[in-house]
Protein backbone atom coordinates (compact mmCIF):
# COMPACT_ATOMS: atom_id res chain seq x y z
CA UNK A 1 0.00 0.00 0.00
CA UNK A 2 3.02 2.31 0.17
CA UNK A 3 2.68 3.09 -3.52
CA UNK A 4 -0.96 4.08 -2.98
CA UNK A 5 -0.05 6.38 -0.12
CA UNK A 6 2.76 7.92 -2.16
CA UNK A 7 0.30 8.56 -5.00
CA UNK A 8 -2.18 10.26 -2.68
CA UNK A 9 0.59 12.29 -1.02
CA UNK A 10 1.83 13.44 -4.44
CA UNK A 11 -1.64 14.51 -5.62
CA UNK A 12 -2.52 16.27 -2.36
CA UNK A 13 0.78 17.90 -1.47
CA UNK A 14 1.32 19.20 -5.01
CA UNK A 15 -2.30 20.41 -5.09
CA UNK A 16 -3.09 18.38 -8.24
CA UNK A 17 -6.10 16.48 -6.87
CA UNK A 18 -9.44 17.59 -8.31
CA UNK A 19 -11.65 14.87 -6.83
CA UNK A 20 -11.35 11.35 -5.42
CA UNK A 21 -13.98 8.65 -5.00
CA UNK A 22 -13.66 5.45 -2.97
CA UNK A 23 -16.26 2.76 -3.64
CA UNK A 24 -17.04 -0.95 -3.33
CA UNK A 25 -17.03 -1.55 0.45
CA UNK A 26 -15.59 -4.94 1.41
CA UNK A 27 -18.29 -5.49 4.02
CA UNK A 28 -21.74 -3.94 3.72
CA UNK A 29 -23.08 -2.73 7.06
CA UNK A 30 -25.58 0.04 7.97
CA UNK A 31 -22.62 2.09 9.26
CA UNK A 32 -20.58 1.82 6.06
CA UNK A 33 -21.01 4.37 3.29
CA UNK A 34 -21.39 2.98 -0.22
CA UNK A 35 -18.81 5.48 -1.38
CA UNK A 36 -16.75 8.40 -0.10
CA UNK A 37 -15.90 11.50 -2.10
CA UNK A 38 -13.02 13.87 -1.45
CA UNK A 39 -12.47 17.34 -2.91
CA UNK A 40 -10.28 20.35 -2.05
CA UNK A 41 -11.82 23.46 -0.49
CA UNK A 42 -10.59 26.70 1.07
CA UNK A 43 -11.31 27.42 4.72
CA UNK A 44 -10.18 30.88 5.78
CA UNK A 45 -7.68 30.93 2.96
CA UNK A 46 -6.14 27.55 3.84
CA UNK A 47 -6.54 24.46 1.65
CA UNK A 48 -8.45 21.61 3.25
CA UNK A 49 -10.08 18.47 1.87
CA UNK A 50 -13.76 17.75 2.34
CA UNK A 51 -15.00 14.18 2.78
CA UNK A 52 -18.62 13.63 1.76
CA UNK A 53 -20.52 10.39 2.35
CA UNK A 54 -23.96 9.05 3.23
CA UNK A 55 -24.81 6.73 6.10
CA UNK A 56 -28.44 5.72 6.04
CA UNK A 57 -30.43 8.91 5.49
CA UNK A 58 -27.67 11.18 6.80
CA UNK A 59 -25.43 13.26 4.55
CA UNK A 60 -22.12 13.72 6.37
CA UNK A 61 -19.16 16.02 5.72
CA UNK A 62 -15.73 16.31 7.28
CA UNK A 63 -13.12 18.97 6.53
CA UNK A 64 -9.56 17.70 6.96
CA UNK A 65 -6.13 19.31 6.61
CA UNK A 66 -3.97 17.73 3.89
CA UNK A 67 -2.02 15.32 6.10
CA UNK A 68 -5.18 13.97 7.72
CA UNK A 69 -6.87 13.60 4.33
CA UNK A 70 -3.93 11.55 3.04
CA UNK A 71 -4.01 9.21 6.04
CA UNK A 72 -7.80 8.79 5.92
CA UNK A 73 -7.98 7.95 2.21
CA UNK A 74 -5.03 5.52 2.35
CA UNK A 75 -6.47 3.77 5.42
CA UNK A 76 -9.94 3.44 3.86
CA UNK A 77 -8.51 1.95 0.66
CA UNK A 78 -6.53 -0.61 2.66
CA UNK A 79 -9.28 -1.66 5.10
CA UNK A 80 -12.71 -0.66 3.81
CA UNK A 81 -12.98 -0.16 0.04
CA UNK A 82 -11.96 -2.17 -3.01
CA UNK A 83 -11.32 0.65 -5.43
CA UNK A 84 -10.56 4.32 -5.70
CA UNK A 85 -10.65 6.84 -8.55
CA UNK A 86 -8.33 9.84 -8.19
CA UNK A 87 -8.96 12.59 -10.76
CA UNK A 88 -6.10 15.06 -11.03
CA UNK A 89 -4.78 17.82 -13.26
CA UNK A 90 -2.33 15.40 -14.93
CA UNK A 91 -4.58 12.35 -15.37
CA UNK A 92 -6.89 9.82 -13.72
CA UNK A 93 -5.62 7.09 -11.41
CA UNK A 94 -7.70 3.94 -10.84
CA UNK A 95 -6.65 2.03 -7.72
CA UNK A 96 -7.82 -1.59 -7.27
CA UNK A 97 -7.19 -3.49 -4.03
CA UNK A 98 -7.61 -7.27 -3.82
CA UNK A 99 -8.66 -9.36 -0.81
CA UNK A 100 -5.06 -9.70 0.34
CA UNK A 101 -4.58 -5.94 0.36
CA UNK A 102 -2.40 -5.83 -2.73
CA UNK A 103 -3.02 -2.72 -4.83
CA UNK A 104 -2.66 -2.06 -8.53
CA UNK A 105 -2.70 1.41 -10.06
CA UNK A 106 -3.88 2.18 -13.57
CA UNK A 107 -3.27 5.62 -15.05
CA UNK A 108 -5.26 7.25 -17.85
CA UNK A 109 -4.30 10.48 -19.56
CA UNK A 110 -6.74 13.34 -19.05
CA UNK A 111 -6.60 17.11 -19.48
CA UNK A 112 -8.24 18.87 -16.58
CA UNK A 113 -8.06 22.31 -15.01
CA UNK A 114 -7.11 22.96 -11.40
CA UNK A 115 -9.96 22.25 -9.00
CA UNK A 116 -12.28 25.09 -8.06
CA UNK A 117 -12.22 25.49 -4.30
CA UNK A 118 -15.94 25.55 -3.64
CA UNK A 119 -16.01 27.63 -0.48
CA UNK A 120 -14.67 30.57 -2.49
CA UNK A 121 -15.74 29.51 -5.97
CA UNK A 122 -16.27 32.34 -8.42
CA UNK A 123 -15.83 34.91 -5.68
CA UNK A 124 -14.26 37.99 -7.19
CA UNK A 125 -13.11 40.43 -4.56
CA UNK A 126 -12.81 44.14 -5.28
CA UNK A 127 -9.33 43.84 -3.79
CA UNK A 128 -8.34 40.49 -5.34
CA UNK A 129 -6.05 37.93 -3.81
CA UNK A 130 -2.63 37.61 -5.35
CA UNK A 131 -2.24 41.32 -6.12
CA UNK A 132 -0.34 43.15 -3.36
CA UNK A 133 -2.06 46.26 -2.02
CA UNK A 134 0.26 48.57 -0.08
CA UNK A 135 -2.01 49.29 2.88
CA UNK A 136 -2.95 45.60 3.27
CA UNK A 137 0.72 44.66 3.30
CA UNK A 138 1.48 47.37 5.87
CA UNK A 139 -1.41 46.22 8.07
CA UNK A 140 -0.30 42.59 7.90
CA UNK A 141 -3.31 41.33 5.94
CA UNK A 142 -1.18 40.41 2.89
CA UNK A 143 2.43 39.50 2.42
CA UNK A 144 4.61 41.31 -0.09
CA UNK A 145 3.57 38.88 -2.86
CA UNK A 146 -0.13 39.62 -2.34
CA UNK A 147 -1.00 36.36 -0.56
CA UNK A 148 -3.54 36.85 2.19
CA UNK A 149 -2.17 35.86 5.60
CA UNK A 150 -4.23 32.94 6.87
CA UNK A 151 -4.89 34.48 10.28
CA UNK A 152 -6.16 37.66 8.58
CA UNK A 153 -8.47 36.08 6.03
CA UNK A 154 -11.62 37.06 7.93
CA UNK A 155 -10.41 40.66 7.98
CA UNK A 156 -9.69 40.45 4.24
CA UNK A 157 -13.26 39.29 3.59
CA UNK A 158 -14.66 42.01 5.86
CA UNK A 159 -12.71 44.71 4.00
CA UNK A 160 -14.00 43.49 0.66
CA UNK A 161 -17.57 43.26 1.93
CA UNK A 162 -17.30 46.86 3.13
CA UNK A 163 -16.00 47.97 -0.26
CA UNK A 164 -18.91 46.23 -1.98
CA UNK A 165 -21.22 48.45 0.05
CA UNK A 166 -19.16 51.51 -0.89
CA UNK A 167 -19.34 50.50 -4.56
CA UNK A 168 -23.15 50.40 -4.36
CA UNK A 169 -23.42 53.99 -3.12
CA UNK A 170 -20.77 55.70 -5.27
CA UNK A 171 -23.46 56.88 -7.74
CA UNK A 172 -25.19 58.66 -4.82
CA UNK A 173 -22.12 60.77 -4.02
CA UNK A 174 -21.53 64.23 -5.54
CA UNK A 175 -19.57 64.27 -8.78
CA UNK A 176 -16.93 66.68 -10.06
CA UNK A 177 -15.53 67.84 -6.73
CA UNK A 178 -13.58 66.67 -3.68
CA UNK A 179 -15.53 64.30 -1.46
CA UNK A 180 -15.52 65.00 2.27
CA UNK A 181 -15.73 61.85 4.42
CA UNK A 182 -15.69 61.45 8.20
CA UNK A 183 -15.02 58.12 9.94
CA UNK A 184 -16.11 58.30 13.58
CA UNK A 185 -14.40 55.86 15.93
CA UNK A 186 -11.97 54.73 13.25
CA UNK A 187 -9.92 52.51 15.58
CA UNK A 188 -7.08 50.69 13.80
CA UNK A 189 -8.60 51.95 10.53
CA UNK A 190 -8.45 48.87 8.31
CA UNK A 191 -11.68 50.01 6.66
CA UNK A 192 -10.66 53.69 6.63
CA UNK A 193 -7.55 52.86 4.63
CA UNK A 194 -9.59 50.55 2.40
CA UNK A 195 -12.14 53.30 1.73
CA UNK A 196 -9.45 55.83 0.84
CA UNK A 197 -7.49 53.39 -1.34
CA UNK A 198 -10.58 52.27 -3.25
CA UNK A 199 -11.99 55.73 -3.94
CA UNK A 200 -8.65 57.29 -4.85
CA UNK A 201 -6.59 54.52 -6.44
CA UNK A 202 -9.36 52.44 -7.99
CA UNK A 203 -12.11 54.95 -8.71
CA UNK A 204 -9.91 58.00 -9.31
CA UNK A 205 -11.89 60.27 -6.99
CA UNK A 206 -10.46 63.24 -5.11
CA UNK A 207 -11.28 62.75 -1.42
CA UNK A 208 -10.53 64.16 2.01
CA UNK A 209 -11.04 61.53 4.69
CA UNK A 210 -10.80 62.25 8.42
CA UNK A 211 -10.54 59.41 10.89
CA UNK A 212 -11.59 60.33 14.43
CA UNK A 213 -10.88 58.32 17.57
CA UNK A 214 -10.32 58.93 21.29
CA UNK A 215 -7.19 56.74 21.56
CA UNK A 216 -4.06 58.83 21.08
CA UNK A 217 -1.77 55.86 20.34
CA UNK A 218 -4.13 54.57 17.65
CA UNK A 219 -4.33 57.97 15.99
CA UNK A 220 -0.54 58.37 16.05
CA UNK A 221 -0.06 54.94 14.46
CA UNK A 222 -2.66 55.55 11.74
CA UNK A 223 -1.32 59.00 10.91
CA UNK A 224 2.19 57.58 10.58
CA UNK A 225 0.95 54.82 8.26
CA UNK A 226 -0.99 57.31 6.10
CA UNK A 227 2.18 59.41 5.70
CA UNK A 228 4.23 56.32 4.85
CA UNK A 229 1.69 55.33 2.18
CA UNK A 230 1.60 58.92 0.87
CA UNK A 231 -2.17 59.09 1.31
CA UNK A 232 -2.24 62.88 1.20
CA UNK A 233 -6.01 63.16 1.62
CA UNK A 234 -6.25 60.85 4.64
CA UNK A 235 -5.99 62.48 8.07
CA UNK A 236 -6.41 61.27 11.63
CA UNK A 237 -7.09 63.20 14.81
CA UNK A 238 -8.14 62.67 18.39
CA UNK A 239 -11.72 63.63 18.98
CA UNK A 240 -15.15 62.74 20.34
CA UNK A 241 -18.17 62.24 18.12
CA UNK A 242 -20.48 64.50 20.09
CA UNK A 243 -17.99 67.41 20.25
CA UNK A 244 -16.68 67.33 16.69
CA UNK A 245 -17.74 70.53 14.90
CA UNK A 246 -14.88 71.39 12.53
CA UNK A 247 -17.01 71.02 9.40
CA UNK A 248 -20.49 72.13 8.36
CA UNK A 249 -21.09 69.75 5.44
CA UNK A 250 -19.95 66.16 4.83
CA UNK A 251 -20.66 63.85 1.90
CA UNK A 252 -20.28 60.53 3.69
CA UNK A 253 -20.24 59.56 7.36
CA UNK A 254 -18.95 56.17 8.48
CA UNK A 255 -19.38 54.93 12.03
CA UNK A 256 -18.28 51.39 12.83
CA UNK A 257 -18.88 49.85 16.23
CA UNK A 258 -19.50 53.13 18.05
CA UNK A 259 -20.81 52.00 21.42
CA UNK A 260 -24.45 52.47 22.43
CA UNK A 261 -25.73 56.05 21.91
CA UNK A 262 -22.41 57.14 20.35
CA UNK A 263 -23.88 55.64 17.18
CA UNK A 264 -26.91 57.90 17.56
CA UNK A 265 -24.68 60.94 18.12
CA UNK A 266 -22.88 60.12 14.87
CA UNK A 267 -26.15 59.64 12.99
CA UNK A 268 -27.41 62.97 14.29
CA UNK A 269 -24.21 64.70 13.13
CA UNK A 270 -24.46 63.07 9.70
CA UNK A 271 -28.07 64.19 9.27
CA UNK A 272 -27.23 67.78 10.33
CA UNK A 273 -24.40 67.82 7.79
CA UNK A 274 -26.78 66.66 5.03
CA UNK A 275 -24.53 63.67 4.35
CA UNK A 276 -25.40 61.98 1.08
CA UNK A 277 -24.45 58.56 2.46
CA UNK A 278 -24.33 57.15 6.00
CA UNK A 279 -22.80 53.76 6.83
CA UNK A 280 -23.15 52.60 10.42
CA UNK A 281 -22.36 49.33 12.18
CA UNK A 282 -23.86 49.77 15.66
CA UNK A 283 -22.47 48.15 18.80
CA UNK A 284 -23.52 47.61 22.41
CA UNK A 285 -27.14 48.78 22.11
CA UNK A 286 -27.78 49.23 25.85
CA UNK A 287 -30.12 52.21 25.87
CA UNK A 288 -33.30 50.46 24.84
CA UNK A 289 -32.59 47.42 27.01
CA UNK A 290 -33.25 49.62 30.04
CA UNK A 291 -36.39 51.15 28.52
CA UNK A 292 -38.38 48.46 26.77
CA UNK A 293 -41.43 47.31 28.72
CA UNK A 294 -44.41 45.37 27.43
CA UNK A 295 -46.50 42.85 29.29
CA UNK A 296 -47.50 41.09 26.09
CA UNK A 297 -43.82 40.44 25.32
CA UNK A 298 -42.95 39.27 28.84
CA UNK A 299 -42.54 35.70 27.57
CA UNK A 300 -39.49 37.05 25.73
CA UNK A 301 -38.43 39.96 27.89
CA UNK A 302 -38.28 37.97 31.14
CA UNK A 303 -35.15 36.30 29.79
CA UNK A 304 -32.15 38.62 29.90
CA UNK A 305 -30.32 37.28 26.86
CA UNK A 306 -33.48 37.31 24.75
CA UNK A 307 -34.31 40.82 25.92
CA UNK A 308 -30.80 41.97 25.06
CA UNK A 309 -31.02 40.64 21.50
CA UNK A 310 -34.55 41.94 21.03
CA UNK A 311 -33.55 45.38 22.29
CA UNK A 312 -30.56 45.48 19.92
CA UNK A 313 -32.72 44.62 16.92
CA UNK A 314 -35.40 47.09 17.99
CA UNK A 315 -32.76 49.82 18.43
CA UNK A 316 -31.40 49.41 14.93
CA UNK A 317 -34.91 49.19 13.48
CA UNK A 318 -35.78 52.49 15.16
CA UNK A 319 -32.63 54.11 13.80
CA UNK A 320 -33.47 53.00 10.27
CA UNK A 321 -37.04 54.28 10.56
CA UNK A 322 -35.99 57.66 12.00
CA UNK A 323 -33.52 58.07 9.14
CA UNK A 324 -36.40 57.50 6.73
CA UNK A 325 -38.49 60.12 8.50
CA UNK A 326 -35.78 62.77 8.01
CA UNK A 327 -35.30 62.11 4.31
CA UNK A 328 -33.13 59.04 3.86
CA UNK A 329 -33.69 55.69 2.21
CA UNK A 330 -32.41 53.18 4.74
CA UNK A 331 -31.45 49.53 4.59
CA UNK A 332 -30.19 47.11 7.23
CA UNK A 333 -27.70 44.73 5.66
CA UNK A 334 -25.56 41.83 6.79
CA UNK A 335 -22.02 43.15 7.09
CA UNK A 336 -20.15 39.87 7.53
CA UNK A 337 -21.14 36.31 8.42
CA UNK A 338 -22.51 35.71 11.90
CA UNK A 339 -19.76 33.13 12.53
CA UNK A 340 -17.20 35.97 12.68
CA UNK A 341 -18.99 38.42 14.97
CA UNK A 342 -22.51 38.90 16.38
CA UNK A 343 -22.22 42.64 15.55
CA UNK A 344 -22.85 41.99 11.90
CA UNK A 345 -25.58 44.45 10.88
CA UNK A 346 -24.88 47.58 8.89
CA UNK A 347 -27.31 50.46 8.46
CA UNK A 348 -26.89 52.07 5.06
CA UNK A 349 -28.75 55.33 4.44
CA UNK A 350 -28.85 57.41 1.26
CA UNK A 351 -30.30 60.94 1.28
CA UNK A 352 -33.32 61.40 -0.99
CA UNK A 353 -33.99 64.55 -3.00
CA UNK A 354 -37.76 64.32 -2.58
CA UNK A 355 -40.31 62.56 -0.40
CA UNK A 356 -43.94 61.50 -0.49
CA UNK A 357 -45.82 63.34 2.29
CA UNK A 358 -48.46 60.61 2.54
CA UNK A 359 -45.80 57.93 2.88
CA UNK A 360 -43.96 59.96 5.55
CA UNK A 361 -47.21 60.31 7.47
CA UNK A 362 -47.74 56.55 7.40
CA UNK A 363 -44.17 55.93 8.58
CA UNK A 364 -44.55 58.49 11.37
CA UNK A 365 -47.76 56.85 12.61
CA UNK A 366 -46.14 53.44 12.49
CA UNK A 367 -43.14 54.70 14.44
CA UNK A 368 -45.28 56.30 17.14
CA UNK A 369 -47.31 53.11 17.54
CA UNK A 370 -44.13 51.05 17.78
CA UNK A 371 -42.69 53.45 20.33
CA UNK A 372 -45.87 53.32 22.41
CA UNK A 373 -46.01 49.51 22.22
CA UNK A 374 -42.49 49.14 23.61
CA UNK A 375 -42.60 52.11 26.02
CA UNK A 376 -39.41 53.67 24.65
CA UNK A 377 -38.02 57.16 24.00
CA UNK A 378 -34.87 56.70 21.89
CA UNK A 379 -31.86 59.04 22.05
CA UNK A 380 -31.94 59.64 18.30
CA UNK A 381 -35.56 60.76 18.39
CA UNK A 382 -34.77 63.33 21.07
CA UNK A 383 -31.70 64.52 19.14
CA UNK A 384 -33.81 65.01 16.01
CA UNK A 385 -36.83 66.47 17.76
CA UNK A 386 -36.86 69.68 15.68
CA UNK A 387 -36.91 67.66 12.46
CA UNK A 388 -39.46 65.10 13.65
CA UNK A 389 -41.92 67.31 15.52
CA UNK A 390 -43.78 68.55 12.39
CA UNK A 391 -44.35 64.95 11.32
CA UNK A 392 -45.51 63.83 14.74
CA UNK A 393 -47.83 66.80 15.10
CA UNK A 394 -49.67 65.62 12.00
CA UNK A 395 -50.46 62.32 13.76
CA UNK A 396 -53.86 61.79 15.42
CA UNK A 397 -54.01 63.46 18.86
CA UNK A 398 -54.71 60.23 20.77
CA UNK A 399 -51.71 58.44 19.22
CA UNK A 400 -49.37 61.38 19.72
CA UNK A 401 -50.35 62.05 23.33
CA UNK A 402 -50.07 58.42 24.37
CA UNK A 403 -46.68 58.14 22.67
CA UNK A 404 -45.09 61.26 24.14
Amino acid sequence: MEQVKRLIEDLVNKEKLVQATLSGPRTKTPETAVKIKLKPILLKGIRHYQLSYSVGTKELHENLPPAAAIERMADRLLHVYKQGLFQSTDGDYQVLVNKKGKASILRREATRQQAELTHNRAKKYLLPEGEPVAFLVELGVMNAAGKVVAAKYDKFRQINRFLEMIEDVIPELPQGRTLRIIDFGCGKSYLTFALYHYLVNTKGRDVEVTGLDLKADVITHCASLAARLQYAGLHFQIGDIADYDEVTEVDMVVTLHACDTATDAALNKAIRWNASVILSVPCCQHEMYGQVQNETLSTMLDHGIIKERFAALATDSVRARLLELVGYKSQILEFIDMEHTPKNLLIRAVRQTSSDPAQLNRLALNYLEFKQFLGITPYLELALEDRLRPLFEAAPIDTLSSSS
